[in-house]
């Protein structure tokens, strides 16, 4: 599922492109086009849901592929990715990305879902050192914990029905997911204090979680650290144009 829906706020990129954020320009094509192309590239994928609340705007770019749908998306992320479960409409193991995910290449995605095999729910992220270390000036939200701080990297796997209990508490904590400190504390207090106190490694962390909503919850660290840069403000625009040219 490629998610290419707009958050309920006004996107830090409205002042880059007049219209829908997933068509701006991004290495000469919209930039819904780019995780699109990753995701059909690669042999773990299969089809491609891109969900969107503007139907018409999308359908005007995406390639006329069988293997390609498009569907309404509701009002937030949880709320899309339940809806779909609910209708039938995703099939596990199910991946899931978002359209400014303009770096996604079928490398990192083979490198994810060969991780994420056999867990409930994987959740894709990058280390705070592998990524300072080529992109010195990136600015990301991290999480810390024992043994460092990562950034999340706009991939997920599902690969059970026991994701929806996780999918509720999505609902709780996506409106604050520049907060990392209210995502954890949205988890339970005993998350927040291990992060606090950095008690716990993130899979430990994630273990803790897991046991609590009864599923099993795969970490993947990523090895290429552009799998955390995403397009959410013009600086990762530019940013992202300067990879794309070789120059970052």
């Amino acid at each position: 599922m490629l998610l290419a829906g707009s958050r309920p706020r006004s996107d830090q990129d409205a002042s880059l492109m007049m219209g829908h954020k997933t068509l701006l320009q991004v290495g000469g094509v919209a930039m819904v086009l780019r995780p699109l192309k990753a995701l059909l590239d690669s042999p773990a994928i299969d089809r491609v849901t891109v969900v969107t609340q503007d139907i018409a705007a999308l359908q005007a770019v995406l390639p006329k592929e069988s293997r390609v749908t498009l569907d309404r998306s509701e009002a937030t992320i949880a709320a899309t990715i339940a809806d779909s479960i609910g209708r039938g409409d995703l099939h596990y193991p199910a991946l899931v990305t978002t359209a400014d995910h303009a770096l996604l290449d079928p490398a990192m995605i083979a490198e994810f879902t060969t991780a994420a095999a056999g867990a409930d729910l994987a959740i894709g992220v990058v280390e705070e050192g592998n990524l300072l270390a080529r992109f010195p000036g990136s600015k990301r939200t991290w999480l810390g914990f024992k043994g460092g701080r990562y950034s999340g990297a706009n991939l997920f796997a599902f690969g059970s029905d026991h994701v929806l209990g996780a999918i509720e508490h999505w609902r709780e904590v996506e409106q604050n997911r520049k907060k990392g400190w209210r995502v954890l504390a949205a988890l339970g207090p005993a998350l927040l204090l291990g992060a606090v106190f950095k008690l716990r490694t993130i899979q430990q962390s994630a273990d803790a979680v897991g046991r609590k909503l009864g599923m099993t919850i795969r970490i993947v660290v990523l090895t290429d650290p552009k799998a955390a840069i995403d397009v959410d403000k013009p600086a990762d625009h530019v940013l992202v144009e300067a990879i794309l040219r070789g120059e970052a």
